[in-house]
Order: structure tokens, then C-alpha cells, then sequence
């Protein structure tokens, strides 16, 4: 039987080296960490701190919880 893995399973923030949580309606991974959301764009994680964009606190604490 293979080992299934999720995509937030093999990935990490290139920053900070942390997990990232998927967000699936916004197509973003997500760092509450850095507070950076790093786009998914055809189905293809940007894992780059330039195409990111900074998370307000709100959205971090919405992660967070």
C-alpha cells in the first residue's frame, strides 16, 4: 500500500522553515509565523517571500485558532 502524503506534510515555509496550513478557498499556504500567505497557482505552491503577501492580524489569528 503506498504512503499517501499531504501537501502541507512536505512542505515548509521557505523563511522560517515552519509548517504551512492550505487554504483551499483562497489557493494560498499560509505561514502564521512569518504572517505571510504564499499563492497556489495551477495548482503549483509559489513558495517564493516576493510573490507573497502579508497577512493582516486578523487573518493570522484566524489561522492561529
Amino acid at each position: 500500500m503506498p504512503l499517501k502524503l499531504a501537501l502541507t506534510d512536505i512542505l515548509a515555509c521557505p523563511l522560517c522553515k515552519g509548517k504551512l496550513k492550505y487554504d483551499q478557498a483562497g489557493q494560498q499556504l499560509i505561514c502564521t509565523f512569518d504572517k505571510l500567505a504564499y499563492p497556489v497557482q495551477d495548482n503549483i505552491p509559489v513558495l517564493l517571500a516576493d510573490e507573497a503577501r502579508e497577512l493582516s492580524q486578523e487573518e493570522v489569528e484566524q489561522w492561529r485558532s
